[in-house]
């Protein structure tokens, strides 16, 4: 593993992460919650807690960073980085699907954070393999 590559696309997952969350949460669906203002936190509740929200997006980011510089970057393809990031928001979108089972959310929403999510895992990908790319092989001299 590339410590200095595989802080960088660390990095830029993370801001990745937060931007895509920003445009998905901040932006698209900001009518939506507005219209069910009654099933989530105030707006100053919500800026209370921003830290946590950091947090977990900067823990979201780091761990999908480090399992594919540990177990795809070095023998990885544009399609290995697709695939990988769908199979990762799908894992994560189980979660969603948990939480319309469990809370009272008209079902729009949890179809939105579903494909929104995997749209934006499979971007990361993509993102993450571009950024954390393996060096390339030095070739040997022949004998």
């Amino acid at each position: 593993m590339n410590p200095k590559r595989l802080i960088l696309a660390i990095i830029v997952a993370f801001v990745f992460v937060v931007a895509t969350d920003f445009l998905i949460h901040g932006v698209w669906l900001k009518p939506t919650y507005a219209a069910t203002a009654s099933l989530w936190r105030t707006e100053p509740e919500m800026q209370a807690r921003m830290g946590w929200m950091f947090a977990s997006q900067f823990l979201a980011a780091m761990t999908f960073v480090v399992l594919w510089a540990r177990g795809f970057a070095e023998r990885a393809c544009l399609r290995c980085a697709l695939m990988y990031g769908l199979f990762m928001g799908l894992f994560s979108q189980a979660a969603t699907i948990m939480t319309y089972v469990v809370t009272p959310v008209p079902a729009e929403i949890p179809l939105k954070w579903f494909f929104t999510a995997l749209a934006q895992a499979t971007l990361l990908g993509v993102v993450t393999f571009f950024v954390y790319r393996p060096k390339p092989a030095v070739p040997t001299a022949q004998a």
